[in-house]
């Protein structure tokens, strides 16, 4: 007998494998089949499967699987584990004595048993099973062979000699395969029950330890085995109705549950991108799973009662004042898209209305206007490039003289255009840009219409702009995961001064009740600064506003860019922003920031203008006490007969596809209703008489013509020339 143990021992000897996988390199190797995509507080926002050949979790370590499990396994596997040296020689002893009494007793038999090995059942300890796992060669299919076995137990001693128990068992819990391509505990609770595997009870538990042994067993043999288990478990008690629990969560479709994650299927691109390009499979973000859930909710809810609006798509971006950390990214409406793959937060889109405070913040600092200074909300005309320019306000009515405060909240169009052409197409141009605003083109494609958003820019670029009048005019990067490489840079691109008047203005109920009237989405019961915008045909609609502690920026449309019905930025964007606000400050207050030192606080009274005397804030040595309606030479000008439209230096271009005769020219004149010469006027093209009075259509040809205006007398009014091409 001792001879035998001898020569068994010199045989386990030989039979040792030259390198024993060490814990480390195969903790390494065990790689997640997914990328996981988490949040903030390391709860799973998304999974993007990498490996299809397998669905394998994130290797756990032995505290974080629940010790039902444990308790489970080791009385289903190996109970005699921590007492052992890699191979329980009773358990071994006595399945070898089985496996011959059962080769004798079905020799004679019809069907011979399969293979000559012991298999699993033939007591193979955990750390044999994990021997096997680790080297292929060792894994036997429908038994292993003697040869194989014997290797087995050789290589169960390798690992016992390098590998501390806890290893061994923690590498096994990790690897362990399961029903279909599911592999370790960590996948299994997730697939089966939907749970992280530290919350598996003792039911759950005992049912995965019977699934280890054969994972393709029948319900009623699985059923068998767990019941057997918590027995031994001392939860015998738990054995009622066990089949049906068995039944239903293996009939559920497990595999597919750990592909269910898509919180943030469009932050998760970029977080792919990153994953691969740094060798990872766990990428950390900035996102609040919480926040992103009640924005997409919030889509969901408000677009549902624009059903019947032709509008299907949404977009919302919030961002953390402070750091900049994108908190929420929510890129389409979801399944209420048809094309919700698009990422609405990145796509470029005519951005409206949505400039204007950079224009007046720039305006401002310059010192060319104060948030009293009068704008001429009237029709203008203007030359830009090869035509004509002429806006218009969103009603197609005009107010007068305002006070750039009113202009601004009340997102008055023709104020707005006076402005940029007093400060310059490209001296606004370069602001944006400063503000890494996405301007594809030079400043002369936009022209004065710049004032307006005719430019294509992303709800994330816009965003952030605003973030910056948030952050006293200091603009600086977002980031949505701290391990990815941004610029650090911080620059002023407005200065405090201006930044608070802009803010001010966003959040003054009074100023905006012109267009919006005094309760609308905007109002909110803690301070924030709100801007809206519709773009031309509404195909979009924005609302970007701050608070004390957030940016959000919403974006409400149609990713084929087709029109919506009568939906503007106030009744698409704007109660998705509100709510999102509401939310946001359910337990923190949100106040003004403290008027910076410099400003200089006056009273105010307004002469010729609907607007009560205020208090109002001036950059020092800006401060005006009173302001004056028509105090220019323009008062002059509206006392006298003059060509209102085409102005001076029209280029018109005739339309080859539509018929001369329908194309034409609308001469208007503005005439002081108290001049008797009202009914007398007229109109001469190259010194020919074709109408009278103070509007007429005239029929264009090509060529330059002088158009006069004259009184009954001959006398010239006013002349202007013209081109037509």
């Amino acid at each position: 007998m001792c001879a035998g143990l001898v020569v068994g021992r010199v045989a386990l000897q030989l039979s040792v494998p030259d390198e024993v996988a060490s814990y480390v390199d195969t903790r390494a190797a065990a790689e997640s089949s997914y990328i996981v995509v988490l949040d903030r507080q390391d709860l799973v926002l998304d999974k993007i499967r990498q490996d299809f050949t397998k669905r394998q979790g994130e290797w756990l370590p032995l505290s974080d699987v629940s010790p039902s499990f444990i308790k489970a396994i080791l009385i289903s596997e190996d109970k005699r584990f921590h007492e052992h040296g890699g191979v329980d020689w009773l358990a071994l002893i006595n399945a070898t004595q089985s496996h011959v009494l059962h080769k004798i007793k079905t020799q004679f038999g019809a069907t011979a048993a399969k293979g000559s090995g012991l298999g699993r059942g033939g007591a193979s300890s955990i750390t044999m099973q994990l021997a096997s796992m680790l080297d292929p060669e060792l894994q036997g299919q429908g038994g292993r062979s003697y040869g194989q076995k014997w290797h087995q137990i050789a290589a169960a001693f390798a690992l016992e000699a390098s590998w501390s128990k806890d290893e061994i068992l923690e590498a096994y819990i990790n690897l362990l395969p399961f029903r279909g391509e599911v592999v370790g505990v960590p996948a299994a609770a997730e697939a089966f029950y939907g749970k992280y595997s530290f919350g598996l009870n003792s039911r759950e538990s005992a049912l995965l330890a019977a699934m280890a042994r054969a994972p393709n067993s029948s319900i009623a043999r699985l059923t068998e085995r767990s019941c057997d288990l918590l027995q031994k478990m001392d939860y015998a008690n738990q054995c009622h109705g066990l089949s049906h629990f068995v039944s239903y969560y293996l009939n559920l479709p497990h595999p597919e549950v750990l592909d269910r994650h898509h919180d943030a299927p469009h932050i998760a691109r970029y977080a792919r991108q990153w994953a691969n390009l740094q060798g990872t499979k766990v990428v950390r973000t900035s996102l609040d799973s919480e926040l992103q859930k009640v924005g997409q909710s919030l889509i969901t809810a408000h677009l549902s009662e624009l059903s019947d609006e032709s509008v299907q798509d949404a977009a919302v971006v919030v961002l953390d004042n402070d750091s900049g950390e994108i908190l929420a990214y929510i890129g389409s409406s979801g399944t209420m898209s048809r094309a919700q793959e698009v990422d609405h937060i990145r796509a470029p889109r005519q951005v409206a209305s949505t400039l204007k405070p950079l224009l007046y913040a720039q305006a401002i600092d310059e010192r060319r206007l104060t948030a009293a200074s009068l704008l001429n909300d009237a029709p203008i005309n203007l030359l830009a490039g090869e035509g004509l320019y002429i806006p218009q306000n969103h009603d197609r009515s005009f107010v007068g003289w305002v006070s750039l405060r009113v202009a601004l909240a009340s997102s008055l169009n023709i104020p707005a255009v006076r402005t940029i052409v007093s400060l310059g197409v490209e001296p606004f141009y370069k602001k944006l840009k400063e503000l890494h605003l996405p301007l594809e083109k030079a400043s002369d494609f936009y022209g004065y219409s710049l004032a307006l958003g005719a430019a294509d820019m992303d709800l994330l670029s816009l965003a952030n702009a605003y973030r910056t009048l948030a952050n006293q005019g200091v603009y600086s990067s977002v980031r949505w995961n701290s391990e990815v490489s941004v610029s650090d840079e911080r620059r002023e691109v407005f200065s405090p001064e201006a930044s608070w008047i802009i803010g001010d203005i966003l959040s003054d109920r009074q100023a905006r009740a012109y267009t919006f009237g005094l309760d609308s989405v905007l109002t909110t019961p803690f301070w924030t600064a709100v801007k809206t915008g519709t773009s031309k045909d509404m195909r979009d609609n924005w609302t970007v506003g701050w608070s004390e502690h957030y940016t959000v920026g919403v974006w409400v449309g149609n990713s084929d860019g087709s029109s919506m019905k009568n939906v503007l930025g106030v009744s698409g964007a704007g109660p998705i922003w509100h709510d999102v606000m509401r939310y946001l400050h359910q337990q923190r207050e949100s106040i003004a920031r403290p008027k910076p030192e410099q400003l200089v606080a006056q009273s105010v009274q307004f002469v010729g203008v609907d607007e009560a005397p205020r208090q109002e804030y001036f950059l020092a040595g800006t401060e005006m006490q009173q302001v004056v309606a028509l105090a220019s030479q323009e008062q002059g000008e509206a006392m006298r007969i003059k060509i209102q439209s085409p102005v001076d230096g029209t280029i018109l271009a005739l339309d080859p596809d539509i018929p001369a005769t329908a194309q034409k020219l609308y001469l208007k004149a503005t005439i002081p209703s108290t001049d008797p010469r009202a009914g007398s006027i007229n109109w001469y093209i190259d010194g020919i008489q074709i109408a009278k009075g103070a509007g007429n259509f005239w029929s264009p040809n090509r060529g330059t013509h002088r158009i006069t205006l004259k009184d009954e007398n001959a006398k010239v009014l006013d002349e202007i020339v013209i081109s037509v091409r």
